[in-house]
């Protein structure tokens, strides 16, 4: 692979970052084939905090406050929610998380991550999951981190559905289609938040 200037690459590596806040140094290096100490210089010199600081700073961001279950219910970082439109939580694979002989996460982990959001990101004090529609893509695996985006499709008197798909850098990793109850009877029918 041919070489990339170094301001070049700096301007690619921002880019890269502002497309994809969740990118990790690990993924930049490859991206750009250079050396980890060469990803860290060079976010250093353009400002850019490392992958833990930019999630602390999305998550301190104002967002809508969950209503329908405690925060610490719902699995995963939520790091955005717009309520009754769309919602991102970010979950990292642990030990705890994965089968012994494998290292493979447990498919409940994943599910749970895109229930509990999906869940979350309807306005009202009462939601609960009446079906899924779900796929496991590709299996996951420890120490990856799960970038779950649900986005509300459509709301109607005590129903919502609700995508949410699940993403491991670029690759979609699981999605699910739920169908949420919730309690709210008044009439509505909107169509909630977009994949752009």
């Amino acid at each position: 692979m041919e070489r990339i200037p170094k301001r070049e690459r700096q301007r690619k590596l921002l880019a890269a970052i502002e497309a994809n806040p969740f990118v990790t140094d690990e993924e930049l290096m490859r991206t750009f084939a250079v050396s980890i100490q060469t990803v860290r210089l060079d976010r250093l010199e353009l400002g850019i905090p490392e992958l833990r600081e930019r999630i602390k700073s999305m998550a301190e961001k104002s967002y809508d406050q969950v209503r329908t279950l405690p925060l610490h219910e719902v699995i995963g970082e939520v790091i955005d929610l717009q309520l009754d439109t769309s919602g991102i939580s970010i979950f990292e694979i642990g030990e705890e998380h994965v089968f012994s002989r494998n290292k493979i996460a447990r498919g409940h982990h994943i599910f749970a991550q895109a229930n509990s959001l999906a869940v979350a990101v309807i306005n009202d004090e009462v939601a609960l999951t009446a079906s899924a529609d779900i796929r496991f893509l590709r299996a996951v695996r420890l120490g990856e981190k799960c970038i779950a985006k649900a986005y509300v499709r459509s709301i109607s008197r005590g129903r919502a559905k609700v995508e949410v798909l699940t993403v491991i850098g670029e690759e979609t990793v699981f999605q699910g289609h739920f169908l949420i109850y919730h309690s709210r009877k008044d009439k509505r029918n909107t169509q909630g938040g977009s994949t752009e």
